[in-house]
């Protein structure tokens, strides 16, 4: 009973994150005017798995107890770079992806080293990079488009169906998951990461690499942005320096780390649960313009969820005396 006790509260938030998500997709598609189709599910795997690439990307740094504000940027570089270089023949566009990968592992390096070596505010260092992220973006894409070779065979596959029935953008997130996520939460430096997250001061006491795993969070946070934006460029053949994108990924991203049950405090929840926070959310503005609420009040109430969202996710902390009673 004790290790069922201690599993349910370690996974509370994500399994709350699942309830939510079951219960608003089902009422999306109960009144879906084309019901329980693959199609309708594909296009909503594929808006989910966008939001929930960029969570991911949320949840490395939130982990550590910050906040990046620039994984939007980062998100909106990738797909204005993806536009440009994802393009070709095959062996071409394998390289291109490489490209937009590495270009997000430079910027998440770059706010890394800022907030590692220069000693700032994680949301300040971000808030400045970003800024420089997304001007390199509208350099590179001053108006939206893409390149007249654009790797339109891969974007089909990854963004259409397999078997045709299964949303190949969900098996693509499940890979990442297991590629990165799962491999990073078992390793030394994932498990750093949760430490710095609790009390940084006692990860340094018990020689914990601190720095590294800092680093760690960073770099994976810019991986999986661009991930996320190189999805987007599959999703809409083209790349657009959008400010309004990038600004809403960000805060979209804080609202599912939140609703997947990731403390902003840092040291506690999982990308897994992020996952899901990110599908629920996505899945309320789905309900949304299935009950034909007037686009003027939608941003009211999300704003409302992720209000709702925060002050779940705070409200523990007035019911403690000890910060460490929250890992109990």
């Amino acid at each position: 009973m004790t290790r069922f006790r201690f599993a349910f509260t370690e996974h509370r938030g994500t399994l709350l994150a699942l309830a939510i998500f079951l219960v608003m997709f089902t009422l999306y598609v109960a009144n879906h005017p084309a019901g329980f189709t693959a199609n309708v599910v594909q296009t909503a795997a594929n808006k989910g798995v966008l939001l929930a690439l960029v969570a991911m990307a949320q949840t490395f740094v939130v982990l550590t107890a910050g906040i990046d504000l620039s994984v939007g940027a980062v998100f909106i570089l990738a797909n204005c770079l993806a536009s440009y270089i994802v393009a070709g023949s095959p062996v071409m566009v394998t390289v291109g992806v490489f490209g937009v990968l590495l270009s997000g592992m430079i910027c998440g390096a770059i706010n890394g080293v800022i907030v590692i070596f220069g000693r700032l505010q994680p949301i300040v260092a971000t808030i400045a990079s970003g800024a420089v992220f997304f001007g390199i973006a509208l350099w590179l894409r001053p108006f939206p488009g893409s390149t007249s070779d654009f790797g339109s065979d891969l974007a089909d596959a990854l963004t259409g169906k397999v078997f045709g029935v299964i949303p190949a953008s969900l098996m693509l997130l499940v890979g990442i998951v297991l590629v990165i996520w799962v491999p990073f939460r078992r390793s030394v430096l994932g498990r750093a990461v949760y430490a710095v997250g609790s009390s940084e001061t006692a990860a340094y006491m018990s020689g914990m690499p601190i720095k590294r795993a800092k680093f760690a969070a960073y770099v994976l946070s810019g991986l999986m942005a661009a991930i996320g934006g190189l999805f987007l460029t599959f999703f809409t053949y083209s790349g657009e320096a959008s400010a309004a994108n990038g600004n809403t990924y960000t805060l979209y991203s804080i609202a599912a780390v939140v609703l997947g049950g990731v403390s902003l405090f840092g040291g506690r929840g999982s990308a897994v649960g992020a996952i899901l926070g990110a599908l629920a959310f996505r899945a309320i503005g789905d309900l949304m313009f299935v009950f034909d609420i007037d686009p003027l009040w939608q941003p009211l109430f999300q704003g409302i969820i992720l209000m709702i969202a925060v002050s779940l996710g705070a409200a523990r902390l007035f019911r403690i005396r000890n910060r460490l009673e929250l890992f109990s």
